[in-house]
């Protein structure tokens, strides 16, 4: 399936260094102007949500909302997580095809472009 490749991505990127996870880091990158895409857990509380879908949108962040926080976790090799952020544009893009490509699946997407 589409989704188990763009978790496959996420995961390349957190072992080549280039993803940040955890609602702090992941709010530090996208402040220091690093994040390319956001990946949001779909089961994550509405602050949350409401948290990245505004930082994503000042930001000019892609926000992608993607499986729950046990699969986003185990994607990149953790425990539970809510939020992944991509920090290198080539994996971003790879990513982010992939989730286009599901996103009628997994409850699509929101951009802050």
């Amino acid at each position: 399936m589409l989704r188990n490749k763009a978790e496959s991505m996420l995961g390349l990127a957190a072992k080549a260094g280039r993803a940040a996870s955890g609602e702090f880091m992941a709010e530090r990158t996208i402040r220091a102007g690093q994040a390319c895409l956001t990946v949001l857990a779909t089961d994550s509380s509405e602050n949350t949500k409401k948290k990245f879908r505004n930082m994503c949108a000042h930001y000019k962040v892609p926000l992608y909302f993607c499986s729950d926080k046990t699969d986003l976790g185990h994607a990149i090799g953790k425990g539970e997580r809510s939020v992944v952020v991509v920090t290198d544009p080539g994996l971003a893009q790879a990513v982010e095809r992939h989730l286009q490509d599901s996103k009628e699946h997994d409850g699509g997407s929101e951009y802050g472009k």
